[in-house]
Order: structure tokens, then C-alpha cells, then sequence
């Protein structure tokens, strides 16, 4: 079980490498981009900015855990993205989206947006069929869920629509029994990945570190304060 979680877990920081998308890899690639922040209150700028890639790198590891599709990594996305100079956009439109996919090998991409509203939360995704540049669908987390101490429970809401949209197998049964990250430990983790992706190791260990203080369990993170770290 621990190997299994630490693959997911690579998929998500990107230690997976391009070896995954191999063309002896047949399933349907999906390649998630930073959510956007769709005009979110009461927080600076700063843990909003956290959040595009803690959602989209959470996203990603839901989807990870079916065995029917495969993940681009985080660095492959994230590397296109700087090369194209969409680093820091806001928005990346569906052209642009689809032109990406194509380059990572992806199927679909997951294009996405978030709104907190004093702690009133909700999670949106577009799928863009890479082949045509369409959006297929727009989902939605569940709507039962919208207090921000839930959104890891939204995000995995947000995976099953993807999937089911997709016309792809569903997340496995046992998906809905893991224990949900604490929204504090998924703010410490975002706040890890916006410094490292700037090339701040010190504080992307800080947080790391602080992401797994409040969830000792949280692979994703012990995963990226291992590469942090440099080990």
C-alpha cells in the first residue's frame, strides 16, 4: 500500500517522468492545469496563488488512483506552462489548453476554478477534448459540500464527475473510505508547491514539514519534502 501511495504521489510532484506516458501506455492521458481563482475573499493573494497548484496537484491525485487512465505528471504541465510563458496566468484558454495536451500526450485537460467566499467554497473543472479543442463538460464539486474545512472531500467530488463525464471507470470503491486531508495540511502542501516551483527549497521544506505536522499521513507531501530536500 505504501509503494502504491507513493507512486500517486510522485505522479502528482512529477518524479513519475515521461516514462509513464510511454507509447506502450494505451490508456487515456489526462493532464490537469493550475485552477484558476475564480474571485475568491478573505485571504491574501499569495494563499490564493498557493491554491491554483494545491488543487490542481490534489485533482491529480484522485485521479491517479484509477488504474483506467493515466496522470501527466505536475513538472511536465508545469514546465509547458513556463516555456509558454502561462506560468502565472490566471487563465489558460481552451485553445491553448488543447495545444498543451497535445504536447504532454494528454486526451483531456483539466482546466479549473475555485471561489471562496468568506469560507464558502466551490470547485469547478472544464474537460477539454484535446483532439477537437472543445469543451466537453463543466462539473461541478458537490453541492452538499461547500464549507472549506470539506475541500479535500470537493476535489474527490470533482474527480468522480471528471471521470463519469469522461465516460471513464469510475475511482475505485475504497476511494471514499481514505481519510480526507485536512484543509489546513492541503494549505501548507499548495503553499510548498508555489515555492517550489519558484526554486525556494528552504520554504517548500518549511511548509512541507508543516503540511505533515497537521496529517503525518499526507503522501504527496512527504514525497515533495523528500525532493526538496534533494534525497
Amino acid at each position: 500500500m505504501r509503494t502504491i501511495r507513493t507512486a500517486f504521489a510522485a505522479v502528482v510532484l512529477g518524479a513519475a517522468g515521461t516514462a509513464v506516458a510511454g507509447a506502450q501506455d494505451s490508456r487515456p492521458g489526462i493532464a490537469v492545469l493550475p485552477f484558476e481563482n475564480g474571485g475568491s475573499y478573505g485571504k491574501d493573494k499569495e494563499d490564493f496563488d498557493a491554491l491554483r497548484k494545491g488543487i490542481a496537484a490534489m485533482l491529480i491525485y484522485e485521479l491517479a488512483q484509477s488504474p483506467a487512465v493515466r496522470l501527466v505528471d505536475r513538472f511536465e504541465t508545469q514546465r509547458l506552462l513556463d516555456e509558454q510563458g502561462l506560468a502565472v496566468a490566471e487563465r489558460v484558454d481552451r485553445e491553448t489548453a488543447a495545444k498543451i495536451g497535445k504536447l504532454v500526450g494528454a486526451r483531456y485537460m483539466i482546466a479549473g476554478s475555485f471561489i471562496d467566499l468568506y469560507g464558502d467554497f466551490r470547485v469547478d473543472a472544464r474537460i477539454i477534448n484535446v483532439e477537437t479543442g472543445e469543451i466537453m463538460k463543466v462539473v461541478r464539486s458537490d453541492p452538499k459540500l461547500h464549507d472549506r474545512k470539506d475541500m479535500s472531500r470537493m476535489i474527490q467530488s470533482v474527480g468522480e464527475r471528471v471521470l463519469a463525464e469522461a465516460k471513464l471507470p469510475p475511482l475505485p470503491v475504497n476511494s471514499a473510505q481514505r481519510p480526507p486531508v485536512p484543509t489546513e495540511a492541503l494549505a501548507a502542501f499548495s503553499r510548498a508547491l508555489l515555492y517550489h516551483d519558484r526554486g525556494d527549497r528552504q520554504k517548500a521544506v518549511e511548509y512541507y514539514q508543516k503540511a505533515l505536522q497537521v496529517f503525518p499521513d499526507y503522501a504527496a507531501a512527504s514525497e515533495g519534502l523528500r525532493k526538496a530536500r534533494g534525497s
